[in-house]
């Protein structure tokens, strides 16, 4: 049996009053690109960072290439590379320093850095610019300064926290075929959160969705958007009892709103929408609109957890921050 890059059994993250991570277990195969997607205080990041050996859990177990994490801290942190969601490229020196403070972070010997440093410039197609303050940079080049940083050690298993948060199209492109290229060229399992569905469904190899602590579902994008069924009818109207009509017609809605949104999961839905609209004007509720289409992430993420999934206050801090950082710098 194939030796798997990280293993997490039966986790547990227990604060006082609230239990952060309950009773998790998922494993990720070497070179794959897992996502960790979930709610705000759903405890991916708990997670995360029990994995990255910054917090202890309370019950279970995690291991990187059969490294327990919780016991062997500077192994573990070894051969791995993080990238977080906030800023963390020095705007006030040259790319090349930036890179050489995280070498000597990791414990580089003085002789290999030179070499890693542009071994790691070259490959983010940084090499030109190694020399520039980094306070001249896009937000798409300081995002490939940070990743990086991450791999001048060259971690087996590379963690990013919303890789492509607050880039433009372009940059945020630029960034996945750099993403794919790690795990098609050099085999590197890569463990990533995102916001951004269309990025979870175009990058990761799996997906794991936790919901207030636990690991709701697992599989890859096209077998979860399979099994949300059918089609998804989305249905507007300005009577906040419509909902409550469309369970009488016989239909299971999967989420509703006071202002007479909700949302159908269906088969056939191209011949059920007559159907629908006659039964619900027979009922006194008149339809604004109503639309039709194949399931996608975000309505996996909604039959999981009962919610479209929101940016929440700190992510649209930080995205706002670094938009803000780039316009300083230019």
């Amino acid at each position: 049996m194939e030796e798997k890059a990280i293993v997490v059994q039966n986790l547990g993250k227990q604060y006082p009053h609230v239990k952060a991570v309950d009773n998790v277990s998922f494993t990720v195969d070497k070179g794959e690109i897992f996502g960790l997607l979930g709610p705000n205080g759903a405890g991916k990041t708990t997670t995360i960072r029990i994995l990255l050996t910054l917090i202890q859990p309370t019950s279970g177990e995690t291991l990187i290439y059969n490294i327990n994490t919780a016991k062997n801290s500077e192994d573990v942190r070894r051969m791995c590379g993080y990238v977080p969601q906030d800023v963390s490229a020095d705007g006030d020196l040259t790319a090349y320093e930036n890179v050489l403070i995280s070498a000597k972070l990791y414990g580089m010997p003085a002789k290999e850095r030179k070499s890693r440093i542009q071994e790691v410039l070259n490959f983010l197609e940084l090499t030109e610019r190694a020399h520039d303050m980094v306070n001249t940079f896009s937000g798409g080049m300081m995002r490939r300064l940070e990743i990086a940083q991450a791999l001048v050690n060259r971690p087996k298993v590379l963690f990013l926290d919303e890789p492509s948060i607050g880039l433009d199209p372009n940059a945020r492109r630029i960034i996945w075929g750099l993403i794919k290229k790690l795990r098609d060229e050099y085999n590197t399992t890569i463990m990533m959160t995102t916001h951004d569905m269309g990025e979870a469904d175009i990058l990761c190899d799996r997906i794991g969705i936790m919901n207030r602590g636990h690991l709701a579902t697992i599989g890859k994008p096209a077998e979860l958007k399979s099994a949300v069924g059918g089609d998804i009818i989305t249905i507007n109207s300005s009577n906040p009892n419509c909902f409550q009509k469309v369970k009488e017609l016989g239909f299971s809605t999967i989420t509703n709103s006071p202002d007479g949104h909700c949302d159908l999961i269906v088969n056939n839905g191209e011949t059920l929408i007559p159907q629908l609209l006659d039964g619900l004007k027979a009922r006194g509720i008149q339809v604004e609109s109503v639309s039709l289409k194949k399931p996608t992430l975000d309505d996996v993420f909604l039959k999981y957890t009962g919610a479209r999934i929101e940016e929440g206050d700190t992510y649209a801090e930080t995205r706002r921050s670094r938009r803000a950082f780039t316009r300083r710098t230019k």
